[in-house]
């Protein structure tokens, strides 16, 4: 049974995948302007694997959102908006 409020597939998923982008600018934005990489290391933190791990937080949510891209696609009998 479908629950009444849910939206259709294709909007479920364009949703998700505007959050998923939001989420991946703040990613961004934390690697590239955040404090902590500002002024001297305390010794502790190592800055290159905290961008690092930042980077590769940033490409799982933008793999994230393409593969939500793909199966709107795939409902849509495999056919690339592209194509249209």
């Amino acid at each position: 049974m479908t629950h009444p409020n849910a939206l259709p597939f294709v909007e479920t998923c364009s949703h998700l995948r505007s959050g998923i982008k939001a989420y991946a600018r703040l990613v961004l934005e934390a690697k590239n302007d955040h404090p902590v990489f500002k002024g001297e290391t305390d010794g502790v933190r190592d800055g290159a694997e905290m961008k690092d791990d930042l980077t590769l937080a940033c490409r799982h949510l933008e793999d994230a959102g393409m593969r939500l891209g793909k199966a709107i696609q795939a409902k849509d009998g495999g056919v690339s908006v592209y194509d249209k």
